[in-house]
């Protein structure tokens, strides 16, 4: 039995695939999004409540430029969808003054002018109570940081796909693939589709569908948990920002109270638990919550009250954790999209943008050269 036949197939409605579902339909494209799952869900990399958005970006400073956009488009997805997505709440990167994290803050600052402020333990104490840093520590703050409601967000670019036209199936998991000429073919459990071009967008998954990141993209458990804070009006959204501490532990990450009950916490990289997706555990224990609790309990101790939830994810990490969004080499008609290592979710705006230009225009009105696959193979 043979499916419909589209312009574009997407394979992951996740953060990027809805995105990218939507913008290609209202460009009036035929379009079918598959997704193995629900929309949303909590296996893949996507829940969770809500995601930081921040652009004081001490990863690299190209990514500014995406991330100016990408604000500027989750406000035009609220506008279409009728609802806030994108909450700003003020953002602070910490550590010691010479740590990855601070020096990178800066170092976008700088570049691209943003607005901050640099703030001793000490002044970021007085002004949020609800940290304690060690004395040495250091804080750049950015105004513009916060976080997106990131079920929220994958419901509202998946409606106004499907509003726009797209097809949306859930619980269909995709077999393969293959390049043929003028387009693909995308076998399914159910059944076969073709179209011109195809996105792979699928996440953890993603090796199990691109041999070139087979075994470079390694999906990797993330726990979060929500605690009940002693002092809640310390951190209650509108007087305590998102933050990401640079520890001799790890990098703790943490958002102001919003949308499920108690202050929300992880841990990046969490235990370096990887393996297939389908492999990983996803029920949360005790060696999580302790992990999670000596973070909250270190830095944040007005919020370290009884822990009320946790729930996993998945992060994909390739080796030097930036993003991969570009074309096979030897099937231009595919696009892979794994913006991924943990800290994509924000760019799921501009993402859809950027893969919608790929697929109608040729080519993206931003520099994709970071996100190459062809650096894997020099290296």
């Amino acid at each position: 039995m043979s499916g419909q036949t589209y312009d574009v197939i997407v394979v992951g409605v996740g953060a990027h695939g809805s995105a990218a579902c939507w913008r290609l339909a209202s460009r009036g494209l035929r379009v079918l999004g598959l997704d193995r799952f629900d929309i949303p869900n909590t296996r893949g990399s996507s829940h969770g409540t809500n995601r930081i958005i921040r652009l004081a970006y001490f990863e690299h400073p190209d990514y500014v430029p995406l991330l100016r956009r990408a604000y500027e488009l989750w406000r035009e997805t609220e506008k279409a969808f009728g609802e806030q997505l994108l909450f700003v709440t003020g953002g602070v990167d910490a550590g010691r003054p010479d740590s990855m994290i601070v020096t990178g803050s800066l170092r976008s600052c700088s570049t691209h002018n943003l607005p901050h402020e640099i703030l001793s333990a000490k002044e970021l104490h007085r002004r949020f109570p609800g940290f304690h840093l060690p004395e040495d520590f250091v804080a750049v703050y950015q105004p513009d940081g916060g976080f997106i409601a990131c079920e929220r967000a994958i419901v509202a670019h998946a409606a106004l796909a499907k509003t726009a036209g797209a097809d949306i199936h859930t619980q269909e998991k995709i077999i393969g693939w293959e390049a043929k000429a003028g387009g693909v073919r995308v076998t399914t459990e159910r059944t076969t589709y073709e179209a011109g071009h195809l996105i792979l967008s699928c996440g953890a998954w993603i090796g199990d569908y691109v041999p070139q990141l087979k075994n470079i993209a390694v999906a990797e458990r993330q726990v979060l948990a929500w605690f009940e804070p002693k002092k809640p009006e310390l951190f209650a959204l509108g007087k305590f920002p998102i933050s990401i501490i640079q520890t001799d532990n790890g990098f703790p990450y943490q958002f102001p109270i919003w949308g499920a009950p108690g202050f929300k916490l992880g841990v990046y990289r969490h235990l370096h638990e990887t393996g297939h997706p389908d492999a990983i555990s996803r029920e949360a224990n005790v060696r999580d919550e302790a992990l999670l609790r000596d973070a909250v309990e270190t830095y944040f101790p007005d919020a370290a009250g009884r822990t009320l939830a946790m729930q996993t994810c998945l992060f994909t990490n390739v080796p030097d954790a930036h993003f991969v969004i570009d074309r096979l080499p030897n099937a231009p008609q595919v696009t892979v999209a794994s913006p991924c290592s943990g800290h994509g979710f924000k760019f799921a705006s501009v993402t859809g943008e950027i893969l919608a230009d790929l697929v109608t225009q040729g080519s993206a009105k931003c520099d994709l050269k970071l996100f190459s696959l062809l650096r894997f193979e020099r290296n």
